[in-house]
């Protein structure tokens, strides 16, 4: 491994040292071309081009970059343009990732790269087509409270409690979080009604979602929701009768 480390190192002088003066950027390029394979070979992660000059570095690092995305390794590819610093290039690999489908990904490029309006474009396609995951993060990326309220109604309707808490409690929407909490509790999914009335700050319905977990023997869950309502009685009454 020190061996290989030692010929990269030697190979890119070597072209650096003889045609500094001589070369264009482009024919620049093309000789590092020869050398790509031995420095994919090693890998983005291990290498180290510290000692060349940041025009070097941006070269070697967008060829290598071009050479994953040839072979398919987008992962790799965005590695690369991100050391390099290469905006236009990371945009294009998210383009990459959007022909694959894979959203997410995509969405994290663009966030890199304060893409706001891809970030924008693709939020609005994976909402319109019931891609609620990506259409979060996009929106959320872009603090976008509209588009986030339309993609937690979405959340809401199919019953996805996790994503629709992180939108309202992101937008602080009491009037919405009160409405996900309703639905919990007609689903008896009590964590998240707990979680969605403290924030609203609605003691009453923390209340009532105690007095429900203490009638189906919840009494953890019970003892948590009079807590956070500040009942102080019913607290008391767990805590004496019930804890260890």
């Amino acid at each position: 491994m020190e061996n290989d480390e030692k010929i990269v190192k030697k190979m890119v002088t070597d072209i650096a040292d003889s045609n500094a003066s001589l070369l264009s950027p482009q024919s620049e390029t093309s000789k590092f071309g020869k050398m790509l394979p031995a420095l994919l070979k090693k890998g983005i992660e291990s290498l180290n081009l510290s000692m060349f000059s940041d025009d070097l570095r941006f070269t070697i690092l967008t060829e290598m970059g071009e050479a994953y995305r040839r072979k398919g390794n987008l992962n790799d590819a965005v590695k690369a343009f991100i050391l390099a610093e290469n905006r236009e290039k990371l945009n294009e690999a998210g383009k990459d990732y959007e022909k694959l489908m894979q959203f997410n990904n995509a969405i994290e490029v663009y966030k890199l790269t304060g893409n706001k309006e891809k970030l924008l474009e693709l939020g609005r396609k994976c909402l319109n087509d019931g891609r609620l995951e990506p259409a979060l993060n996009a929106f959320l990326a872009l603090g976008d409270n509209n588009h986030l309220l339309e993609v937690g109604e979405q959340c809401l309707s199919k019953y996805r409690f996790e994503h629709a808490f992180e939108i309202f409690s992101a937008v602080k929407d009491k009037n919405m979080l009160i409405g996900l909490g309703n639905a919990c509790v007609k689903e008896k999914r009590y964590d998240y009604a707990i979680k969605a009335f403290e924030i609203a700050e609605d003691k009453e319905k923390l209340n009532m979602v105690g007095d429900l977990c203490m009638k189906e023997e919840d009494i953890s869950r019970a003892l948590e929701a009079y807590q956070l309502a500040g009942n102080e009685t019913m607290s008391s009454f767990i805590k004496e009768n019930f804890h260890e």
